[in-house]
């Protein structure tokens, strides 16, 4: 594995009551690429981060650069209004614990703005369960920040949120990719992500259907077998849309 590659898959597959719920998956991703995931549901895309993360066996070859650090922001983090814990409670719950000056940067990295005395009160004080879908989100990438990766993994880092959020937070992830030198994998089914933000794709539908640059990757063979029917690209004012 060269200096500048962090991740390289080899043939992975993996099974589950001897059936193969990915099969003979193959990529390499280098440091600071952003590399997005997509395929229909029960593609395996889940699958292949619980793998990469080593929470399920596997057979095949999974190698991360040496002393890589990696985060992890999940697909969805339900709460409810009276969810006992507040946003800085959540974030110190990963060992080990930080103090004030990390808290307050990693929320800053995502986006929230004010000094030190309104970040206390209105994000660190606030109950998780009050927060708005798009600052929970936030606040999750910001915990995952905390322990200073090189690596983030997004499982839908936008699921549920509305659309204006959605945008703010894909410009953060763009601008923490730019300015920190994160290499990003992200999980998505909004081909407008691809086609904005991904230096490379991942098609996978149970298996690998496509990797590469997405203009040249995705065709229209690979979205009949991603799909099962041709799809187009169009574009309108603010994303490019299946």
């Amino acid at each position: 594995m060269s200096d500048e590659t962090i991740l390289s898959v080899k043939n992975l597959t993996v099974d589950f009551n001897e059936h193969a719920i990915l099969s003979d998956v193959s990529f390499d991703v280098k440091k600071g690429e952003i590399l997005v995931v997509i395929g229909p549901n029960g593609a395996g895309k889940t699958v292949l981060f619980k793998a990469l993360l080593g929470l399920i066996p596997y057979r095949g070859e999974i190698k991360w650069q040496n002393n890589v650090r990696i985060g992890y922001v999940p697909q969805r983090f339900n709460t409810s209004r009276d969810f006992p814990l507040t946003t800085e409670e959540f974030m110190q719950l990963a060992p080990p614990k930080n103090n004030r000056e990390a808290l307050f940067r990693s929320l800053k990295l995502v986006g929230f703005s004010g000094d030190e005395h309104h970040l206390e009160h209105h994000i660190l004080g606030r109950k998780l369960g009050l927060l708005s879908s798009g600052e929970l989100q936030r606040v999750l990438i910001a915990a995952a920040l905390l322990d200073k990766p090189d690596v983030l993994l997004f499982d839908e880092p936008t699921s549920g949120i509305d659309i204006g959020s959605e945008e703010a937070i894909y410009e953060r992830l763009k601008k923490l990719n730019k300015e920190e030198n994160f290499t990003m994998l992200l999980i998505s089914h909004d081909l407008s992500v691809v086609h904005r933000w991904a230096t490379n794709v991942l098609c996978l539908n149970k298996k690998e259907v496509c990797f590469g640059e997405p203009r040249v990757a995705i065709t229209p063979d690979v979205f009949k077998e991603l799909y099962g029917e041709e799809k187009s690209l169009y574009k309108h004012n603010h994303h490019e849309m299946a």
